[in-house]
């Protein structure tokens, strides 16, 4: 989102005062707020539904006159109806000397309900129409994540994402490797974005693919890579559900992609989805996460990485600790470590990348706290908190987050509240339902009555201005 102010900055005014839409988008995208460098042409021309070329055209020749396009453009880029000189469907016009006038209802710039009006368009609409696990807020971070994809718009291959009755009748290899190029799209994006942003978009992008494969024709080696495809596709959508706190939309995506896997005989996808589903299924039916994970063990038995057969025996770990079996889950962590020293591989699959030694040692510490043992894995959370790490934020945060749990658990009331609000200004930087659902239990934990102390009073009233409570 971008705030009220951005509406006011002299080129956007200047664009909107000659009624210029072109010269607005000109100016929308060249805005400092974006950073140094302007959003790229070919970023916006996606969410427009146009080319780069068309946009080039649209910025630099004379002024739109087509209500209709204007009205949808207006509406894609949010603008406020109060600087437009036409009116949206279903709005009055506003543009004009009065429009900053205080009007019955109107909230005055920078309040609540005008703040957000300029969230980027979600890029499955410029998608459709024309194409893991592991911001300043971040509406910044958001924006640029969600530009580069939609970027994908104009990467030349839009014919993939086409609507159903203009879509080839064939599939060739070209456009598979551009179904597949869409995963490494959805993790960068959700690296920078979060889970939050993208679960809606990757859900639909995902069913619109798999729709149009089944009308397509193809041969055999295309029909192959197009269910690997498929599969990464649907792993990731399952991946972002899972983030987003939407777990009970994940589990089909994660039966689909171990069926495409299969049928692609592709066994590295398949370790993917189980190793999800571990993931998954941990806290609701352990011995099924257990299974999981045994499971890909076995599938990738002979090939797999130290670094995958670390996160294995750490999901392994894990369960058997809410199974509070702890035999098993200290031979499941000796196994662990074990992999893990042996170091990085060449090999190691794009998913497990996130394993590494913060990772590994703050799931030993989840386990600690399901195995009742609060006062260990706030060592283990205390390290962590305190050696900030410079990737995977949204990992180092949940860590942070668990290490003020495990401290109100101890008893230490004080520490968990000063940890959970030294960590509050991330809340707005990092869109995963994970970290708010983390962050509201703490919240209620240090919330009860008779708990409270100076600190926790402090954390509780910053948490509830933040979220507007």
């Amino acid at each position: 989102m971008v705030p009220a102010t951005f509406w006011e900055h002299e080129p956007v005014r200047r664009a909107l005062a000659a009624r210029h839409l072109g010269r607005v988008i000109r100016a929308f995208r060249c805005h400092p707020y974006h950073g140094r460098n302007p959003l790229p042409q070919s970023a916006v021309a996606g969410w427009l539904g146009i080319t780069q070329a068309q946009l080039s055209r649209v910025e630099n020749g004379s002024a739109i006159v087509h209500l209709d396009r204007l009205a949808h453009w207006a509406q894609v880029l949010r603008i406020p109806a109060k600087h437009l000189w036409f009116a949206l469907p279903n709005q009055p016009c506003h543009f004009g000397p009065e429009a900053d006038k205080e009007q019955p209802g109107h909230q005055p710039a920078g309040s609540q309900e005008t703040a957000g009006l300029a969230t980027p368009p979600a890029p499955a609409d410029a998608v459709t129409t024309a194409s893991d696990e592991g911001g300043d807020t971040t509406d910044r971070r958001q924006f640029h994540a969600l530009a580069a994809l939609a970027g994908i718009a104009a990467t030349g291959s839009l014919d993939l994402l086409a609507t159903p009755t203009d879509a080839p009748r064939s599939i060739g290899m070209e456009q598979v490797r551009f179904a597949s190029s869409l995963v490494d799209e959805f993790r960068r994006a959700d690296a920078a974005a979060g889970a939050d942003q993208l679960c809606d978009i990757a859900i639909r992008v995902h069913a619109h693919l798999s729709s149009w494969a089944t009308k397509a024709t193809y041969s055999r080696e295309v029909g192959d890579a197009l269910q690997t495809a498929l599969a990464e596709l649907a792993c990731e959508a399952a991946w972002l559900t899972i983030d987003a706190e939407r777990r009970a939309e994940a589990r089909p995506f994660l039966h689909e992609a171990i069926t495409r896997a299969r049928l692609a005989d592709d066994p590295r996808v398949e370790v993917r989805a189980l190793t999800c589903l571990s993931l998954l299924t941990r806290e609701e039916r352990p011995g099924e996460s257990l299974h999981c994970a045994e499971a890909a063990l076995r599938v990738s038995s002979g090939w797999a990485t130290p670094r995958l057969t670390t996160l294995l025996h750490m999901r392994r770990a894990h369960a058997l600790a809410i199974l509070r079996d702890t035999g098993g889950f200290n031979r499941e962590l000796v196994k662990a470590r074990r992999e893990f020293d042996r170091g990085l591989h060449d090999d190691d699959l794009p998913f497990v990348h996130f394993v590494n030694e913060q990772e590994v040692s703050g799931l030993q510490g989840m386990s600690y706290l399901a195995l009742g043992d609060p006062g260990r894995a706030a060592e283990i959370f205390r390290s962590i908190a305190v050696t900030p790490a410079s990737i995977y934020r949204r990992n180092q945060l949940l860590y942070t987050l668990e290490f003020a749990n495990a401290a109100y658990l101890q008893g230490d009331v004080n520490e968990a509240a000063r940890t959970a609000l030294s960590a509050l200004p991330q809340l707005q930087e990092i869109n995963s339902g994970r970290v708010t659902q983390l962050f509201s239990h703490v919240r209620s934990n240090l919330g009860r009555p008779a708990r409270e102390t100076l600190a926790a009073r402090e954390f509780v009233d910053a948490y509830d201005q933040a979220v507007g409570r």
